[in-house]
């Protein structure tokens, strides 16, 4: 199954609830394209900056929208097909019109007082991940209702993964394993890096019409770094006429966004076999990959992933080419809460999910960098699993 449904809606609602409990809160208001995400499970179409969005999830009762009319006909087709988790929805325009009149974007303000009246919250101390302008507008106008920026907590409710969710990842997960291999068949030196990746982008597209149809399915990235440049965790900034070169490094990374949902899966290839230190760089990034998954335990400290790959690195003497963090939270974002992995000593829950990419990078030689997205739990889970042996990333 690769839809989330009402159990998720569900179990996500008695989480909010749960919040609000605790700090003693009406209601919760969300205007971040992520947490409107989060809490209907529509795929937010527009640029809240351009084209502001609120949903008001009450303690009680339906969650209610306020959206730009550019969005109408794309929620029409989401609830016909019963993905989204929103009723009751107030459209306003962008554009003035002889008839069938609306509110237009600069009474957005109006709006949200209007809803907030009707909805009876007009009096209420509300949770906000943040205060938009129009938002701050609405709340002036109503000067016995207190709005209460609380984004720490609400970035809490997206740590535990849903059952079904974690199954959208595995089978997210399975497609960029399959689309690995199809690097593993197509990488040669010769070729256009950029070109090589949107014939990677192409094949997953094409694979995940086989397995998901109907499903949505966003390619985020397939994107290589070849030879000197993959030394650079984000690139050299020159990749257009790139070419793979025969004794390069490459790092890759492939990442599909499947209902809502995102994997990271990336590994490190050579094109033809690689130099002593190449190959000695390439097993301590995997060793430190490998313990970064193994420590991804119920109960033991969020930091505890990152310190388990510095260990490994800095162990081998290579603690001068680290350049990041061992990886973040994984979910409706690509970089999902919580991202500060390495400083944070909490508890780790069961069932959250990370990515664990602990990196060498070797200037003038290459970078050297694994990720696989684990499930924590008593025995980690991991999603992601294309080979790590070297002998399989040697392309000859």
């Amino acid at each position: 199954m690769t839809f989330l449904s009402h159990a998720v809606r569900d179990s996500r609602l008695d989480a909010m609830r749960k919040l609000m409990d605790r700090l003693r809160f009406d209601a919760l208001i969300f205007t971040a394209a992520d947490f409107f995400q989060y809490a209907t499970n529509f795929h937010v179409d527009v640029q809240p900056w351009e084209r502001p969005i609120m949903v008001v999830v009450p303690r009680e009762g339906k969650p209610r929208a306020i959206m730009n009319e550019l969005s109408t006909h794309h929620m029409m087709m989401a609830q016909e097909r019963g993905h989204v988790w929103l009723d009751e929805i107030d459209f306003y325009a962008e554009h003035p019109k002889v008839a069938d009149r609306q509110y237009l974007l600069p009474q957005l303000p109006e709006i949200a007082v209007e809803l907030l009246k009707r909805t009876g919250l007009s009096a209420s101390r509300i949770g906000v991940d943040g205060t938009p302008g129009f938002l701050a507008r609405a709340a002036a106008a109503l000067p016995d209702m207190k709005l209460v920026p609380c984004l720490g907590d609400m970035r809490s409710l997206r740590w535990v993964k849903h059952a079904e969710e974690i199954e959208v990842m595995r089978q997210a997960s399975a497609l960029s394993d399959w689309v690995q291999e199809r690097y593993r068949e197509n990488i040669r030196p010769g070729r256009l890096v950029q070109e090589l990746d949107y014939q990677m982008a192409s094949l997953m597209v094409s694979e995940g019409a086989k397995r998901f149809p109907g499903a949505n399915l966003e390619v985020l990235r397939c994107w290589t770094l070849s030879g000197p440049a993959s030394a650079s965790p984000h690139g050299d900034g020159a990749s257009c006429g790139a070419k793979i070169s025969k004794g390069d490094v490459l790092v890759n990374i492939v990442i599909p966004r499947l209902n809502g949902i995102v994997i990271e899966n990336e590994r490190t290839w050579f094109a033809g076999a690689p130099s002593a230190d190449q190959r000695k760089f390439y097993e301590v990034a995997r060793a430190a990959n490998e313990a970064a998954t193994g420590a991804a335990i119920t109960g033991k400290a969020v930091s505890s992933i990152d310190a388990a790959a510095q260990y490994v690195i800095e162990k081998a003497g290579c603690s001068q080419y680290i350049r990041h963090r061992t990886g973040h939270g994984m979910g409706i974002l690509g970089h999902e809460y919580p991202d500060d992995m390495a400083f944070n000593h909490r508890a780790l829950l069961k069932d959250e999910v990370y990515s664990a990419e602990p990196g060498i990078y070797v200037y003038g030689l290459g970078g050297f960098r694994l990720d696989d997205t684990v499930v924590v739990g008593a025995q980690p889970e991991i999603l992601t699993k294309s080979p790590r042996n070297i002998e399989n990333q040697i392309i000859n």
